[in-house]
């Protein structure tokens, strides 16, 4: 009974030690999300040194968990810690594709490659909200540009067709993102649309003698009781 005494005190030992590696991983965690929700807000409003200073601190953060998780693989791989991780992905992605800078590489971000696919399909959401925005601003051009941004991540995630296990549900995300990029498309179309309509009338209405307004259309009659 000594043995079995002494085989509980190491495994006693062994619990406390992933308990205090699990308990801190949780604060990181915690600290991390947060840190990547204040960069992707500072990007939306073009702050670019708040923006990098946030981005800085998550990569600091990112650095520490995968640090002190070295010995630890099931904490490290654990939901929470891989969804703070999957965050570090999305606002990076997210900052460097608003910018127009060069996409940051799984080997630059240093993460397992299912935590970074499913960041990126999480950052066409913030290229919608981006997107709207510019059409908010007249400015149609960039919105056509992080359209097509949404497109090419598409294109790729719809071929990473294997199993759930591997990929962690990333076959939901890639049709939750098909479904976010056909209704910017037709935000987007709406508003191509609505500006080269303005154009023709703004065309049209110069070439009248002295300027003047389009008197209005005749039309169709109008419908009476009897019809």
């Amino acid at each position: 009974m000594d043995k079995l005494e002494k085989i509980a005190e190491q495994i006693r030992q062994t619990f406390d030690a992933q308990t205090a590696a699990r308990d801190q991983a949780l604060a990181r965690a915690r600290i991390l999300t947060r840190a990547c929700a204040l960069a992707i807000r500072a990007v939306h409003r073009d702050d670019t040194e708040e923006m990098k200073d946030h981005l800085e601190e998550a990569r600091q953060l990112a650095d520490a968990l995968r640090s002190d998780l070295a010995d630890f693989p099931p904490i490290f791989f654990a939901g929470y810690t891989q969804d703070s991780l999957k965050e570090f992905v999305e606002a990076n992605i997210t900052c460097a594709l608003i910018r127009g800078e060069p996409l940051p590489s799984l080997d630059e971000l240093n993460i397992p490659p299912a935590t970074y696919l499913n960041g990126l399909a999480e950052s066409v959401g913030e290229m919608r909200r981006r997107c709207l925005d510019m059409l908010r601003q007249d400015r149609s051009a960039e919105a056509e540009r992080l359209l097509g941004h949404m497109d090419d991540i598409y294109s790729i995630l719809v071929t990473m067709d294997y199993a759930d296990a591997i990929t962690n549900g990333l076959r939901r995300q890639t049709d939750v993102i098909r479904a976010i990029i056909e209704r910017t498309r037709g935000d987007l179309t709406f508003s191509l649309r609505g500006e080269r309509l303005e154009a023709s009338i703004s065309r049209l209405s110069a070439r009248l003698p002295g300027g003047e307004p389009l008197p209005d259309s005749p039309g169709l009659p109008l419908p009476t009781e009897e019809d």
